[in-house]
């Protein structure tokens, strides 16, 4: 009895003295942190999505305070508002910042496009691209399990009843996190007041790609050719629109209603429009 008494005694006075040593070695080596990174941290909008090249807002925060060569634009969300405050307390210049969103390069709704297989396995876009590149018979499109929606920390996307995913621009802050998520590579981060964009990733020739989905990008080249300001180019079978050409010069859009497929759409139809598949026949899949 005496014995337990002892040990537990010698255990208690053991514990105490490596508790001094730990708070004397705590107080001796402790590093003052600089409360204005605690300040800029607090304006940051802890999206922590990593926009902005460092690993969450903090981190971020130590840099732009830290680092004189940190610019504080760097975060995205926050657009220029966040900036603005974060180079005023940082004492850093602004530069220009361009508001951009995301926008989904592919119309080919369970509606409009072919499907090789029946695929039931766990519903994720990158998992689904592991197997002969996902069930959607074009290997260019949005597979459609909605692992942008899940990556995006901002709620700015749905998926839709076709099974395409929605921004909603309002809320979108292009942090590009949707992007990064996409093992198709269907979104595209552009500046929010962009005009049009082509709806369709397809690099298949003109007729597998109409046969597979049918508003694919044929890449027939009358869009190209009805744009007075060359701001439409066809590359790898597949049109691809120059943004800042067509915002700084382009007062008719032409070329909407010269596409045979209508993949090319207005850049707002994400939000104005409400499904046009709605009342149209489902192409059946392949069974395979």
């Amino acid at each position: 009895m005496n014995t337990a008494i002892m040990v537990i005694v010698l255990m208690g006075i053991v514990g105490i003295v490596f508790g001094f040593i730990l708070a004397y070695g705590n107080k001796k080596f402790a590093i003052e942190v600089n409360p204005l990174i605690h300040i800029v941290e607090d304006i940051l909008p802890k999206g922590q999505c990593g926009a902005c090249g460092f690993a969450g807002c903090q981190a971020y925060a130590e840099a732009v305070v830290l680092d004189p060569n940190v610019e504080p634009t760097l975060c995205i969300p926050g657009k220029k508002d966040v900036a603005e405050k974060v180079a005023e307390l940082t004492g850093k210049k602004v530069a220009s910042m361009e508001s951009l969103t995301a926008y989904v390069k592919c119309s080919g709704s369970k509606f409009k496009s072919v499907r090789n297989y029946r695929y039931d396995g766990v519903e994720d876009c990158a998992a689904a691209a592991l197997l002969l590149g996902g069930p959607k018979g074009c290997q260019f499109g949005c597979i459609g399990f909605g692992t942008c929606v899940k990556a995006c920390p901002f709620d700015a996307m749905t998926m839709n009843e076709n099974g395409l995913p929605v921004v909603d621009k309002s809320r979108c802050t292009g942090c590009g996190k949707c992007k990064n998520a996409c093992p198709k590579n269907i979104i595209e981060m552009l500046p929010k007041d962009t005009l049009v964009t082509i709806n369709c990733n397809s690099k298949d020739k003109g007729v597998v790609a109409r046969k597979l989905c049918t508003v694919a990008c044929i890449g027939c080249g009358l869009c190209s050719k009805n744009c007075p300001h060359s701001a439409i180019k066809i590359e790898n079978n597949l049109a691809v629109i120059d943004s800042q050409i067509c915002l700084e010069k382009c007062n008719s859009i032409d070329c909407l209603s010269k596409c045979p497929t209508g993949a090319i759409e207005p850049a707002i139809r994400e939000i104005a429009s409400k499904e046009k598949t709605r009342d149209e026949k489902e192409i059946h899949p392949k069974v395979g």
